[in-house]
């Protein structure tokens, strides 16, 4: 800031104002997170590891939306073989019943849970 605008500033009252630049259009890393909305209408069992072999450890709803970690190429379900990998916990989906937005990477390990076997589980999907 050059002397001149300080001391004009402080002619007016000592305020001075600063513009920020425009918005961008270009999407910030914000936009960008890896998400996805379950489309089962029975729901979705969250797994263990991606098989549905898999101890169940909960459930998502219908229309819950979930952060993506990450994806893994395992078992085929519904003719699709990705399972994605929670971002809050180590939980797997199946990806036939999610609808994501973002860039989804590679995982590179997997975990371990205790079964779940709610009624609710069973008749989830996944």
């Amino acid at each position: 800031m050059s002397a001149t605008t300080l001391a004009t500033a402080a002619a007016l009252g000592g305020a001075l104002l600063l513009v920020a630049p425009a918005a961008s259009a270009v999407p910030t890393a914000v936009h960008l997170r890896a998400h996805g909305t379950v489309t089962a209408p029975s729901g979705l069992n969250e797994r263990a590891y991606p098989s549905t072999d898999s101890s169940v450890r909960g459930v998502l709803k219908y229309h819950t939306q979930v952060g993506l970690r990450c994806k893994a190429h395992a078992q085929e379900v519904g003719g699709n073989p990705l399972w994605y990998l929670l971002k809050e916990r180590n939980d797997w989906i199946a990806a036939r019943y999610i609808d994501n937005a973002g860039e989804v990477p590679l995982c590179r390990n997997l975990g371990r849970s205790s079964l779940d076997d709610s009624a609710e589980s069973r008749a989830a999907m996944g």
